[in-house]
């Protein structure tokens, strides 16, 4: 599996492959002037559901926020809900 991050402007697009296809997206903003990162969506195709894959795609957008010392804010709920979940993201996690 690979990820491939499509940042364009004050957005992006973080895609998880396998070899043959994509097995998910999570989609971002960036709003760089209040150093905050906004997770709007993760999508699992339905086919690789029930894996962990969008909790690899949430963990792959800390990792990227972390790299650029931006706070996280999860608009997305399923993003939000591994969020609450994780031991080692309160000094990122944005939760208003």
């Amino acid at each position: 599996m690979r990820f491939e991050n499509n940042k364009s402007g004050n957005g992006g697009v973080i895609t998880l492959n396998n070899e043959i296809k994509e097995i998910g997206r999570l989609t971002y903003t960036i709003f760089p002037e209040e150093s905050r990162f906004i997770i709007s969506f993760v999508l699992v195709h339905p086919e690789f559901e029930g894996r962990g894959m969008g909790k690899f795609l949430v963990e792959e957008a800390i990792k990227f926020a972390r790299e650029n010392n931006w706070k996280v804010y999860p608009h997305c709920s399923y993003a939000r809900s591994v969020m609450m979940r994780m031991n080692d993201v309160e000094d990122i996690f944005l939760k208003n």
